[in-house]
């Protein structure tokens, strides 16, 4: 595999157990300009990976995957995390004027330098997604959407515990609407 894509290496994460470390440690570990988290459950459209990331070269400092974006869908999964997702992404992009209808996805592309400058202070779940958006619209910076299908798991069991994570996202959802540096 090596041979055939040369700048892919193997890494172990060495930050702890969870989504957030595990994110933490890819970003931190990449030398990339770029970098782009997404699910390895399927649910999100590698292809689009290419578009994202092209994105933050032209300037945006987060390149998000939309659901809720017009032609954007999201297939199967639990009401109503759905629901609070859709709810959170579309008062967040018209109320707080975030840049994309979808805070709360993980599918995203960011600009490497943006997260050296504002870091990331999530440590449990994927509310790194929220955040990251929440400081871009603080600090001023663009953010950029794409439609995209989100289809629901094909294997394997989600490990989001909506009790447990809600109130790490209420923390950044409110912290978008706070004043602009």
């Amino acid at each position: 595999m090596h041979s055939e894509y040369p700048a892919l290496r193997g890494l172990h994460n060495t930050l702890g157990r969870g989504p957030a470390n595990a994110i933490k440690f890819g970003i931190d570990a990449s030398e990339s300009d770029v970098v782009v988290v997404t699910m390895a459950d399927g649910c999100d459209d590698a292809s689009q990976i290419e578009v994202l990331t092209h994105l933050v070269e032209r300037g945006v400092v987060v390149a998000s995957a939309s659901r809720y974006a017009r032609t954007g869908q999201q297939v199967g999964g639990p009401f109503v995390k759905g629901l609070m997702s859709k709810i959170a992404g579309l008062t967040l992009y018209y109320g707080a004027r975030v840049g994309t209808r979808d805070a709360t996805n993980s599918f995203k592309a960011y600009s490497s330098e943006f997260i050296r400058q504002v870091g990331i202070e999530s440590d449990r779940g994927f509310e790194i997604g929220i955040e990251l958006v929440a400081k871009a619209r603080r600090h001023r910076r663009p953010v950029a959407e794409i439609p995209t299908i989100w289809l629901n798991r094909s294997f394997g069991v989600s490990n989001f515990k909506l009790t447990t994570w809600l109130p790490r996202y209420l923390k950044w959802y409110f912290y978008a609407f706070g004043p602009k540096k």
